[in-house]
């Protein structure tokens, strides 16, 4: 198998069956692939949509493993040479998967590379970003971060140009892709499962460059992400209280600083 598409599913029936149908409706040339897609014990019945698709393959998870212990599952039950991370709030354009698989089977030197990502309007969604600093989230999440636009411009690559192919620190982990046989592959996993949701992403794109590898923005394959920032909803002094994923959040931004020693 060349590919496998691995989509953690948690309560996106409709938004995953928009995703498996531009799999579907993809140009992938002679690629043989197949999607894994994880119910991650969200209570979403899968079978009959799935049946629908004769490439997908259903996993089912006993308990929510979190983004990144969900895309394990999925990779552990892959077949593909390459690995193709992929949210259920995804939508390929028509040839995204394709030019993301040439990149990458191109150049060698390069370990992971992800596509444009466009809001449904067709905007940009800044997806590129350089490595965080420890207080990173106090300037997003407080009223402090209005002070500090220029620096967050710099922090998101604002102001360079997202139609030019180029090299990153990291990539949001929407969507992008890998080669199975790299070093920072663990025990067939691509993520540390110590973070439940949020900086798995930026984790292993430190990883990448720890092995000397390269992560690059790959304009010319496109594809819209549907997203909601889930721990947004509330304002900075409430979230902590009231949003089990805010919560997540600031314990991975923790997590990620103590292990990567506040650099």
């Amino acid at each position: 198998m060349d590919l496998s598409i691995i989509i953690v599913n948690y309560k996106s029936f409709d938004k995953l069956k928009n995703c498996l149908s531009s799999i579907e409706k993809s140009n992938i040339g002679s690629i043989s692939l197949e999607a894994i897609v994880v119910e991650n014990n969200s209570g979403d019945k899968l079978e009959a949509l799935l049946d629908n698709y004769s490439f997908a393959k259903l996993v089912k998870s006993e308990k929510n493993l979190g983004m990144g212990g969900g895309n394990n599952l999925g990779i552990k039950h892959s077949s593909g040479d390459y690995i193709l991370i992929s949210n259920p709030d995804i939508v390929f354009e028509k040839n995204c998967i394709l030019n993301l698989y040439n990149y990458l089977k191109n150049h060698e030197n390069v370990a992971l590379v992800g596509p444009k990502l466009l809001n449904p309007d067709r905007s940009l969604q800044y997806s590129c970003a350089r490595f965080p600093k420890i207080y990173l989230p106090l300037l997003r999440r407080t009223a402090i971060g209005y002070f500090f636009r220029n620096y967050l411009d710099k922090y998101f690559l604002k102001n360079e140009n997202y139609d030019k192919i180029k090299e990153v620190d990291w990539l949001l982990g929407a969507c992008f892709l890998v080669r199975r046989e790299e070093m920072f592959f663990k025990d067939n996993k691509l993520f540390d499962e110590r973070y439940f949701m949020y900086f798995e992403d930026v984790d292993l794109c430190r990883r990448i460059e720890k092995n000397s590898k390269k992560v690059v923005y790959l304009p010319t394959a496109i594809a819209i992400h549907d997203h909601l920032r889930s721990s947004a909803r509330y304002p900075w002094y409430l979230a902590i209280f009231k949003d089990k994923l805010a919560r997540q959040h600031i314990i991975s931004w923790w997590r990620y600083f103590l292990k990567w020693k506040f650099h």
